[in-house]
C-alpha cells in the first residue's frame, strides 16, 4: 500500500510537470507572432509576467489578444516591481538635523510640560483667580516670557480645578552612569511610585545604578542661565557685557569642526547668573539689542566635569535621553565633559 502511494505521487509530480511544461509551450506557440511588451516564464505551475524592450506601438494589438489567455490560463498573481528612482539615502548632515530638530522639540515640550506643572500646583495651592493668586500670576508671567501657548497654561487652570487631580511633587534623584558619570534627574509629578519605577527601569535597561541620596548632587551647583546663540553675538562684546552686567562667568560652546553652518549657528553662549543678578543681565541684553533665551528656572551646572571615552561619552547620553523621554521627568544634568 506505502509503494502504491509513492508511485501515485510519483506519477502526479511527472503529469504536473508535464502539464506545465505543454501550457507554457501552447501559450508562447499561440502568441509568437504577437510583439509583446511583456515576456512571459512558468515558474512553480504558474504564469509570471516581467517587462521586456518591445516597442509601444505593438502594445494595441498585444492589449487585443491578451483577453484570449485570461480566458483560459490563470491569470499573474505575483507582479515584481520595478524601482524607477534610487532609493532615498540619509546622510550624516541630514541624521544632524533630524537629531537638533528633534532635541529641539523635545526641550520646547518639557518645558510646556513643566510650566503646565507649575500652573497645577499654583491653582492647588490658591485658587485659579491670578489677582488674588501672586504665585499663579508669576506662573502665567514667567510662560509670557518663555512664549509658552496660552492654551497651555489655560488648559492646565481647567485641570488644576479637576476633583481627581492631586497637586505636584517635585523630587530630585541620582544616578550612576559610565566612566564616573553622575546624574541627577529632576522630577515633578502627582504619582511618585510612578516616577521611581520608571526611572529604575530606564536606569536598568541602560546599565546605569541608582545612587544614594546626596552621593552625586554635590558634584553641581545651582545657576540661572541666560542663552545667547553664537550668531547672535559677538564673543568679545558678550563678554564684556555679561561681566558689567554682573554674571559670574560666560561658558562658550563646544567646538565641533565637523558641524555645518546652520549647526554652528544653534550653538549656544552661556551667560551664568546669580539669582540676585538675573534681572539685570537680561537688561543688559535687551538695552543692547542682543536677542537671548530665558531659562524657565534654576539650572545645575558640574562643578567638575568629567571626561570620558567614546564608549562612554554614547552610553551616557543613551541614558539622559532615555530618562528625558518620561513624562515626569522635567530635566536631566550629568557632569560629563
Amino acid at each position: 500500500m506505502r509503494a502504491s502511494s509513492s508511485s501515485i505521487r510519483a506519477l502526479g509530480t511527472i503529469l504536473h510537470r508535464f502539464a506545465t511544461a505543454t501550457t507554457t509551450a501552447l501559450f508562447k506557440s499561440h502568441f509568437s507572432s504577437v510583439p509583446s511588451p511583456y515576456s512571459y516564464h512558468s515558474r512553480y505551475g504558474r504564469i509570471w509576467k516581467r517587462f521586456s524592450s518591445a516597442s509601444p506601438s505593438s502594445s494595441n494589438l498585444w492589449n487585443s489578444q491578451l483577453h484570449l489567455y485570461n480566458e483560459y490560463y490563470e491569470p499573474c498573481s505575483s507582479v515584481r516591481k520595478i524601482w524607477t528612482f534610487s532609493p532615498l539615502c540619509m546622510g550624516r548632515r541630514a541624521c544632524k538635523i533630524a537629531d537638533r530638530k528633534g532635541a529641539q522639540n523635545l526641550k520646547k515640550m518639557k518645558l510646556y510640560s513643566k510650566i503646565g506643572k507649575e500652573v497645577v500646583s499654583a491653582v492647588k495651592k490658591g485658587g485659579t483667580n491670578p489677582v488674588s493668586n501672586t504665585v499663579l500670576a508669576g506662573v502665567i508671567e514667567k510662560a509670557k516670557e518663555l512664549d509658552v501657548p496660552r492654551e497651555i497654561v489655560e488648559r492646565n487652570i481647567k485641570k488644576a480645578s479637576d476633583k481627581g487631580q492631586e497637586a505636584f511633587i517635585e523630587k530630585a534623584y541620582e544616578v550612576y552612569g559610565f566612566g564616573g558619570v553622575g546624574f541627577v534627574v529632576e522630577v515633578s509629578t502627582d504619582k511618585v511610585n510612578r516616577s521611581v519605577a520608571a526611572i529604575r527601569e530606564v536606569v536598568k535597561d541602560c546599565g546605569g545604578k541608582m545612587a544614594d541620596s546626596g552621593s552625586v548632587v554635590f558634584r553641581f551647583r545651582r545657576a540661572r542661565i541666560v542663552n545667547v546663540k553664537v550668531s547672535d553675538a559677538d564673543k568679545d562684546q558678550l563678554l564684556e557685557i555679561a561681566l558689567d552686567a554682573g554674571a559670574e562667568d560666560v561658558i562658550e560652546p563646544p567646538d565641533n569642526e565637523d558641524d555645518s553652518e546652520e549647526d554652528q549657528s544653534e550653538r549656544c553662549y552661556k551667560i551664568v547668573s546669580s539669582p540676585e543678578g538675573y534681572s539685570g543681565i537680561l537688561s543688559k541684553l535687551r538695552d543692547e539689542g542682543i536677542s537671548f533665551e530665558p531659562d524657565s528656572g534654576y539650572e545645575l551646572l558640574p562643578i567638575t566635569p568629567i571626561e570620558v571615552d567614546d564608549e562612554a561619552m554614547a552610553l551616557n547620553k543613551e541614558l539622559m535621553s532615555e530618562l528625558l523621554a518620561l513624562n515626569d521627568v522635567d530635566a536631566v544634568y550629568m557632569d560629563q565633559k
